[in-house]
């Protein structure tokens, strides 16, 4: 698997999205929370979003968006080579301040490692 990201992993069907509000699981990992479930198409798709409430400047929100789509595209490969599982993810950005880059890095990593995914024989 390569370290892109295309359009055709992003979540952007409002269906999914709403399934995910609806029946996902979650786990929280300061500053993200992740919200999980398994899909049914062939790829694992991944949206990013920032509460507009907690950062008004969308300059602001998409750094943030950014960030997280920039971890997202390293850390994949740490546990999408393992998983024979296809999901639909939305990381959500829940804290009150912009971190830096490294915190945002270990909290995807933990939060991509705690997903239940079966191990390929």
């Amino acid at each position: 698997m390569s370290a892109t990201f295309p359009r055709k992993y992003k979540l952007k069907s409002s269906k999914d999205i709403k399934s995910l509000f609806e029946d996902g699981r979650s786990i929280t990992k300061y500053p993200i929370k992740l919200l999980w479930l398994p899909a049914s198409h062939p790829k694992t798709k991944a949206g990013f979003a920032v509460a507009k409430r907690n950062f008004k400047s969308a300059v602001t929100r998409n750094k943030i968006k950014r960030l997280m789509r920039e971890a997202y595209r390293l850390e994949k490969q740490e546990i999408m080579d393992k998983s024979n599982v296809v999901f639909n993810l939305l990381f959500i950005y829940i804290g009150k301040d912009v971190t830096d880059f490294k915190t945002i890095d270990k909290a995807m990593l933990a939060g991509l490692l705690k997903l239940p995914v079966t191990q390929k024989k």
